[in-house]
């Protein structure tokens, strides 16, 4: 799917559905929404984006979910099954999460903190350690199993799969992945 610079700037500031169903185990909480995942409705869908292949790697989907022209009801309807739900920590669309203020992360840590509670999964993993950080006032905070929990639910911060991201590799990716969904039950 080819979308001009025009199209994706017309979904700035726009916000996608939660992918969370009953029985979520293991919460994914993305940064932000780019500009195509607002286009098309889907998490992480952004060609080049390595959170699908990573999941499909680690196991936790049990096939490679292609999300870059939006997600099938199948594909959704999988992660459901398997207890894997899908938010964004600000939901607000950018092109680049630099983009989002200090005030944005404290604030959709706040919320995100009141879905948890609601929603109650077994583990919340967070992809983005600067994210984290602001958010929830950790400045030192480091990747992995966070020492506290989050409203019940055991805390974790991954790396990001963004290709900004670039010293991490897909293996690592997947690594970093399967062990919250390990905690979680869901691999």
């Amino acid at each position: 799917m080819a979308m001009t610079r025009e199209h994706l700037e017309s979904f700035r500031g726009k916000s996608i559905p939660d992918l969370v169903g009953p029985g979520v185990r293991l919460l994914f909480v993305g940064i932000n929404p780019g500009l195509w995942t607002a286009a098309t409705g889907a998490p992480f869908a952004r060609p080049g984006n390595r959170f699908w292949p990573a999941l499909a790697e680690a196991g936790i989907t049990e096939h490679l979910v292609d999300a870059s022209a939006g997600m099938t009801e199948g594909d959704r309807a999988h992660l459901v099954e398997r207890g894997v739900g899908i938010t964004n920590l600000v939901a607000r669309a950018t092109n680049r999460a630099d983009e989002l203020s200090a005030e944005e992360f404290r604030a959709g840590a706040m919320r995100l903190e009141r879905n948890v509670a609601a929603w109650r999964p077994a583990v919340v993993a967070v992809a983005g350690i600067t994210a984290y950080r602001l958010g929830f006032g950790r400045p030192r905070a480091a990747s992995g199993r966070q020492p506290e929990d989050l409203a019940g639910a055991q805390l974790w911060v991954v790396p990001n799969p963004s290709g900004l991201n670039a010293h991490a590799t897909l293996a690592s990716l997947a690594a970093a992945y399967r062990e919250p969904a390990e905690a979680a039950g869901v691999v």
